[in-house]
């Protein structure tokens, strides 16, 4: 593994474009400037070779794997490339044994490069954790997923996480240009590109150098002259457009379009958003994420119902799985779409977290205390409790706030859906408070 990067002049004429163009040194490294500027701590510890663990969060085609061979080249350690689509745990556990064993014989660091770390439950990510604990390897972990989801919480504390973007489409025409002129890429064919040709697949890639790279490629190959023109590229990005338009917009303009379609009640336009994202090979619990949040943050108590259904679209995603789970994400979206529409609930929830962080920790008023010994009992601690159940309508009337807080209202149920049957009864609850004992 430690020859990943050797390759023959024949292996490299067999690969794809995007994997001959793949940066050496971080001179060739385009975009990522937010990282990789000068002064920019990537960049610093990259070129001072005092990398710790690491996870690098982006879509696909932004560079993960590509930042790991210029480490590869860069650093002074020992760096191993492993896949977590292609290994397992055996792998794994054969790779730190080498490492544990380059360390004490040879004073030698092992980069453990892991591409698509999410694959790996988090039991299995286990693995790597002593190893990282005890120094043995340095682990730099790729994820197109959020780390925050996918990536062991103990693994994920002890890592710092660096965030890829979409690179612009000034990266990517740098990037294709290189492609067009350099030998390892298509420099033998002298190709020249129109310059709307190469505005064309900068922009439409959508911030995925893969995919840019993959249609001059298709390109190349079905140019009848020396010139790349714009019906040409249009051709040859049809299709990959929409295969891997998932790297760039969906995670950030689609899935945004999709929210506010339901939140907007309007289910046609949820389902359109709900299908661009499965077309382009979304993880569908990362839709159901969105959904469960979505049940409680828009809709609220104003359906209840919303929470059960979009955790049971979760379980059915689970069981039955992709093709056919998309008809239980369909079901899901329309009745989220559909339902009556409250934010109480999240409203009601960030007023009180501004308050505590706000007033501190204020003393819970006396007759709602727990009392379980005599001294507390003394203290007059739960005294004066009144036991609801043994009232009418359930109703005790009494104050559970903090005495400063008397009164302070959080939650205002609206009157949509079950909440106008919320708001008439706190409205009687509150007004059986206000009453004297």
């Amino acid at each position: 593994m430690d020859d990943l990067f050797t390759r023959t002049d024949k292996q490299i004429s067999n690969q794809p474009l995007a994997e001959r163009m793949r940066p050496r040194n971080l001179a060739e490294v385009v975009g990522q400037q937010h990282l990789l500027g000068t002064g920019k701590l990537l960049r610093q510890l990259i070129e001072t070779d005092q990398l710790g663990s690491l996870i690098f969060w982006g879509p696909p085609g932004t560079g993960k794997t590509s930042l790991g061979q210029v480490i590869a080249n860069t650093t002074s350690s020992r760096f191993v490339f492993f896949s977590a689509v292609l290994g397992s745990i055996k792998d794994v556990r054969e790779i730190v044994a080498e490492a544990k064993s380059q360390r004490a014989y040879h004073s030698r660091r092992t980069l453990l490069f892991v591409d698509e770390i999410h694959r790996f439950n988090k039991a299995q990510q286990d693995a790597f954790l002593p190893s990282v604990e005890k120094g043995d390897i340095t682990l730099i972990g790729a994820t197109t997923e959020n780390p925050s989801f996918e990536v062991n919480s103990a693994l994920l504390s002890r890592s710092r996480v660096f965030v890829l973007e979409p690179l612009d489409p000034e990266a990517l025409k740098q990037l294709l240009q290189r492609a067009l002129n350099e030998e390892r890429g298509l420099g033998e064919l002298n190709l020249q590109i129109d310059d709307d040709a190469l505005d064309f697949l900068a922009a439409k890639a959508e911030g995925d150098a893969r995919v840019a790279l993959g249609a001059l490629e298709v390109a190349a190959s079905a140019v009848t002259g020396k010139r790349i023109d714009l019906p040409l590229a249009q051709e040859a990005l049809q299709k990959k457009a929409l295969l891997y338009d998932k790297g760039a917009e969906e995670h950030y303009n689609v899935i945004s379009a999709f929210i506010k379609s339901m939140r907007g009640s309007d289910p046609d336009a949820a389902l359109y958003w709900l299908a661009r994202m499965i077309e382009a090979g979304e993880d569908p619990l990362f839709i159901v994420r969105r959904m469960v949040v979505f049940a409680s943050e828009d809709i609220g108590n104003a359906d209840p119902r919303a929470l059960q259904l979009t955790l049971a679209v979760q379980q059915a995603v689970h069981f039955v799985g992709l093709p056919e789970a998309r008809i239980n994400l369909a079901q899901g979206v329309t009745y989220l779409a559909s339902a009556p529409k409250s934010n109480a609930s999240y409203i009601g929830i960030k007023q009180a977290q501004a308050e505590v962080r706000n007033s501190g920790a204020l003393p819970v008023p006396k007759h709602i205390r727990n009392a379980p010994t005599k001294l507390m009992k003394e203290l007059d601690y739960g005294k004066g409790y009144k036991y609801a159940h043994d009232f009418k309508d359930g109703i005790a009337a009494q104050q559970h706030l903090p005495e400063a807080l008397q009164g302070t209202s959080y939650y205002r149920p609206g009157d949509h859906g079950y909440e106008k049957t919320i708001r008439e009864r706190l409205a009687f609850i509150r007004n059986q408070n206000e009453k004297k004992p």
